[in-house]
């Protein structure tokens, strides 16, 4: 800032005057001056005062805010704001809108494509089918889920770095990179995890609107499936890979078809873990469900397709799903890689849905010819 000139010096002794103006021998033409000297000095400090208050008295620049950092009037480029993000591990500040996106997570990957935000990187291993186009070369590779590239990760510059689901136990060296989120995951609360990661994600690239529209059309497809699921019998949930059969219920990774799809249970009581529990066909014959989800690993994995041969057996074909043809064979890759993806999701419950139609139309020609 320049330095403000001083005001010239006032030499005028006003000790002086007033011991002349209060002296018995003082003139009496003295009193007028002396008045009018006394007047000028008091105004002459009170305006040097001013100036030398309005002379260190600088504006402070806002800071702290969006509003402030992106101020044209600062003179400075526009610079994004920041959020403090709640996730899987803890809080971390990232960016609002940042350009340079990597993602170890298929789930979070489904959630960005479903909202239209570009990303930089990708994992090189397995994806979806409708992520497939993430595995073009116009997407950086920078290792796997498990096994991240570090090197490649820094190389890459990112703004900001996913994790979560297999990816999880990495994001401590991830942290050390770059700016990096876990997405949650709560098999117990998975449609609401599903929504509440949608929203999440959404805040950080202001794409709040789309994120709604997914979540409505969400929660409305669910409401109607439930219509249709909750008096047409029970179902079991399987997953099958190297010839060895695993039983999920409410609580598991694909609890979901009960609690949340409303498909009623049909055994109580089953292990909640990643792995389920581990059954037999004599298993699935004694429990008798009128549905039965399956989870082909096997195809999820790349590999040969088994779940069909597997459970095309004496005991299976006793069961009421079997006899019904309602044994269906869910999207592997979807309902394995990437279930708590918003697209995911909606992928498996379209493929409820359908299988439910199906019998539904089949029921009503044979209750029309049944009625009087």
């Amino acid at each position: 800032m320049a330095a403000q000139l001083a005001p010239p010096a006032l030499n005028l002794n006003l000790e002086w005057i007033l011991h002349v103006t209060s002296s018995p021998s003082g003139k009496s033409w003295l009193f007028p001056v002396a008045g009018i000297a006394i007047v000028a000095v008091i105004g002459l400090l009170v305006f040097r005062a001013t100036q030398s208050s309005e002379a260190t008295e600088e504006p402070t620049p806002a800071t702290g805010s969006a509003e402030a950092a992106g101020s044209p009037a600062s003179g400075a480029p526009a610079a994004p704001g920041t959020l403090t993000i709640k996730h899987g591990q803890g809080e971390t500040v990232v960016p609002k809108h940042p350009k340079r996106v990597v993602v170890f997570d298929p789930v979070a990957l489904d959630m960005l494509d479903a909202l239209g935000v570009e990303v930089l990187g990708v994992p090189d291993n397995l994806l979806p089918p409708h992520l497939k186009a993430y595995e073009g070369e116009k997407y950086l590779k920078l290792g796997t889920r498990f096994e991240p590239n570090y090197e490649a990760v820094s190389k890459a510059k990112p703004d900001l770095v996913i994790s979560g689901s297999r990816s999880s136990p990495k994001y401590p060296d991830l942290a050390k990179i770059a700016t990096t989120i876990d997405l949650p995951a709560d098999d117990t609360r998975f449609i609401e995890t599903v929504i509440s990661n949608t929203e999440l994600l959404a805040s950080i690239f202001d794409k709040q609107e789309k994120a709604k529209e997914l979540t409505d059309k969400l929660r409305a497809d669910i409401a109607a499936l439930k219509e249709k699921t909750k008096d047409r019998g029970t179902g079991l949930i399987i997953l099958t890979t190297g010839g060895k059969i695993s039983a999920y219920g409410p609580g598991s990774r694909f609890g979901a078809i009960h609690t949340d799809f409303g498909v009623p249970v049909a055994k109580e009581g089953l292990n909640p873990s990643r792995h389920g529990e581990s059954i037999g066909s004599e298993f699935i014959q004694k429990t008798n469900p009128d549905w039965l989800f399956v989870v082909d690993r096997d195809v999820a994995v790349g590999n040969e397709a088994g779940a069909e041969k597997l459970l095309d057996n004496e005991l299976v074909r006793q069961t009421t799903a079997w006899k019904k043809k309602q044994v269906v064979y869910l999207d592997a890759t979807s309902a394995y890689l990437a279930a708590g993806g918003i697209q995911a999701i909606s992928k498996l419950l379209s493929q409820i849905r359908e299988a439910y139609d199906k019998v539904i139309a089949a029921a009503e020609p044979a209750a029309a010819e049944a009625s009087p």
